[in-house]
C-alpha cells in the first residue's frame, strides 16, 4: 500500500520556498538523472530540471499516471524511440491522443512499407516538386502517397470484420485495431507500434475528436457505401459511453488505486489535453458527485505561449480554477515547460528508464526490503510492469461509477430546469 494523498501533504514543502542554486560540473555527473538534477541551475534549464524532478517524484511515489500526447508522434517514429519504452513500464494507466496518431501508427506494418519507406525531407524545400513526385511531407518527414492509400484499404478491410459490426466506445475500437495492427506487425516482422503495445498491456486509448482523422474517414466511406446500396456497415461510436468510461477510470484512481491520487504527463496540447483533464469536471460539475479531486501531479511540455489564451498553453494553475488540478498541492507538484517535447522527451525517458534499471540491479544485490529502506521511491519505479490493465476492468469500473450515481441524490429536477425564453421565427 503506497502513501496516501494526505500522507504526502503532511510531509511536503510549500511552493515558493527558496532553495540553493544547483551547479555541479557536468564532468561529475555519473548518470543522466544526476545531470538533470545538478547541472541545470537556471533559466530554461531550470524548467527542465523541475520537470524531471516532478516526473521522478510522481513515478517514485507510485501514482498512476495518464499520458496526453498530441502531434505526429507515431508518424515520426517517436513511438519506437521513447514513447513505447515509457508505456511498457506499467506506470501509465491510460492514454489520450489523436485519431491521426492512431491512423499513422499502422503505416510501417503495411505490406508495401518496404517499398515506401519514411525518409527525411527539407522543411523549407520545394513542396511543389514533392507533390509532383507524390511525396507527402510532415515537417521534415517524407513518404509516398501510396502509404496513405494502402493504409486506407487496410482500414476499410479491418472495419468490415465481424468484431467491428456494432456500436462501441472509441477505447474498444482502438483496442481491436491494436490487435489487428499487432498481427500485421508480426506478419511483416516490424517493431511494435503504439496501438499494438496498448492492446498487449490493456491500456485504454482515448481520442477526444474521433471524426478529425482518417480512421473515422474510412468508416465514413463504408457508411456512404451502405447508403448507396452496398454492404451493411454496423460500426458506430458511442461517445457518451467513452466519456463515462474516462470518468470511471478517474474515479478508480482517486478511490481505488493504492495512492488515491493521479498524475498526468501532458505533451503538446489541443483536444488530447482537454479530454485528459475533463473527467474531474464531468464527475463533479456535470454528474454532481462530491469530493472529486483533480490531478495531484500535472507535468506538461508545450510550445504554446501562455498569452494566446488556448487550452494548449493553459498552465496547471489555471486548471486549478476549474477543479482539474489539486488546488492545495499544485505549487509544489505541477509545472509547465514551454518547449518542443520532441527535444527533451528522449532524455527524460532515458533518465527514468535508467533509474529503474539501477533499482532493478540494486534489488538483486540488496534484496527488496533493504532496497526500499534505502530508496523508498524504488517501490514506485519497480511497480509491476504489466501495469493497471484498466481496459480489461472497464465493465467493472463503469458499473461502480453507476453505483455511486444510483446512491447519490442528484436533484434531477433542479439540475435540469431553467426558465427558457420562448423562441419565435422573427429575425432581428
Amino acid at each position: 500500500m503506497g502513501p496516501t494523498r494526505n500522507d504526502r501533504r503532511a510531509s511536503c514543502k510549500r511552493g515558493g520556498e527558496s532553495r540553493r542554486l544547483v551547479g555541479e560540473p557536468v564532468t561529475e555527473a555519473r548518470h543522466l538523472d544526476h545531470l538533470l538534477e545538478r547541472s541545470f541551475p537556471s533559466f530554461g534549464g531550470a524548467f527542465l530540471r523541475r520537470i524531471w524532478e516532478l516526473l521522478d517524484e510522481a513515478i517514485g511515489s507510485g501514482v498512476p499516471m495518464t499520458l496526453s500526447v498530441s502531434g505526429p508522434v507515431t508518424l515520426s517514429g517517436q513511438t519506437h524511440t521513447w514513447l513505447n519504452p515509457l508505456l511498457d513500464t506499467g506506470w501509465f494507466a491510460y492514454v489520450s491522443t489523436t485519431d491521426a496518431a492512431c491512423y499513422h501508427d499502422g503505416h510501417r506494418a503495411l505490406d508495401g512499407a518496404a517499398e515506401n519507406p519514411f525518409h527525411e525531407v527539407e522543411i523549407f524545400g520545394d513542396d511543389g516538386a514533392l507533390r509532383d513526385e507524390r511525396t507527402i511531407r510532415v515537417t521534415d518527414i517524407g513518404f509516398d502517397e501510396d502509404v496513405l492509400l494502402e493504409q486506407d484499404r487496410f482500414l476499410r478491410a479491418v472495419l468490415r470484420q465481424s468484431e467491428f459490426q456494432h456500436k462501441m466506445t472509441g477505447t474498444e475500437l482502438r483496442y481491436l485495431l491494436g490487435r489487428r495492427f499487432a498481427a500485421q506487425e508480426r506478419k511483416n516482422d516490424v517493431r511494435e507500434g503504439l496501438l499494438a503495445l496498448c492492446w498487449r498491456k490493456a491500456i485504454p486509448i482515448f481520442v477526444g475528436a474521433p471524426a478529425d482523422g482518417s480512421v473515422f474517414l474510412n468508416s465514413l466511406d463504408l457508411w456512404v457505401g451502405e447508403r448507396l446500396g452496398g454492404e451493411a456497415h454496423g460500426f458506430d461510436l458511442d461517445l457518451h459511453a467513452e466519456v463515462f468510461e474516462s470518468c470511471a477510470y478517474h474515479r478508480w484512481g482517486l478511490r481505488e488505486s493504492d495512492t488515491k491520487a493521479l498524475g498526468t504527463l501532458i505533451l503538446g496540447g489541443g483536444v488530447p489535453k482537454n479530454f485528459n483533464l475533463q473527467p474531474e469536471p464531468a464527475l463533479s460539475q456535470i454528474l454532481g458527485i462530491e469530493d472529486v479531486s483533480g490531478y495531484l501531479y500535472d507535468i506538461q511540455i508545450t510550445t504554446a505561449p501562455i498569452t494566446d489564451g488556448s487550452l494548449s498553453s493553459c498552465p496547471p494553475s489555471e486548471a486549478v480554477t476549474w477543479g482539474k488540478v489539486d488546488k492545495d498541492e499544485y505549487r509544489r507538484t505541477c509545472e509547465s515547460f514551454q518547449c518542443d517535447y520532441t527535444i527533451v522527451m528522449p532524455f527524460l525517458a532515458k533518465a527514468l528508464l535508467d533509474k529503474r534499471a539501477r533499482f532493478e540491479r540494486l534489488e538483486g544485490e540488496l534484496g527488496r526490503e533493504t532496497l526500499l529502506e534505502r530508496h523508498p521511491e524504488a517501490a514506485g519505479y519497480l511497480r509491476p510492469p504489466e501495469g493497471y490493465r484498466l481496459y480489461e476492468r472497464r465493465a467493472e469500473l463503469v458499473e461502480k461509477l453507476f453505483d455511486d450515481l444510483r446512491a447519490h441524490e442528484r436533484g434531477a429536477t433542479s439540475r435540469n430546469d431553467y426558465p427558457l425564453a420562448e423562441p419565435n421565427d422573427e429575425k432581428r
